[in-house]
């Protein structure tokens, strides 16, 4: 029996801060979209905002109570991904722990895969 993997998982941690921000926001109907973008000093990096647009060619997962959206092109540079949210003595923010990175830059903001 095979079991499929999942494009990206949401921590419990990330699934409270995520509701908690749409509440702010006001709006029910939207969607957390998990991108890749060319960009930074290692080739890659995460775009993460809302959007209340959903493109015929996105893969749409519902878990933990978050819509989560994420392109076509992404899908490959995320599979397997975990979405958290982490609050330390560094600060606090939303972290993508992603199994495909093989590298990464000095400040921590895109990688390679």
């Amino acid at each position: 029996m095979q079991q499929e993997t999942t494009i990206v998982n949401i921590t419990e941690n990330a699934a409270e801060k995520v509701k908690a921000l749409m509440a702010q926001e006001g709006e029910e109907d939207l969607a957390l979209r998990i991108g890749v973008r060319p960009g930074g000093c290692s080739g890659f990096q995460y775009s993460i905002y809302f959007d209340d647009e959903i493109a015929e060619d996105d893969e749409v997962i519902e878990t933990k109570g978050v819509k989560i959206a994420v392109d076509a092109m992404s899908v490959p540079y995320i599979m397997g991904s975990e979405f958290d949210y982490v609050d330390g003595l560094m600060g606090a923010g939303f972290a993508v722990n992603n199994p495909n990175v093989q590298g990464g830059c000095g400040c921590g903001s895109s990688f390679t895969c």
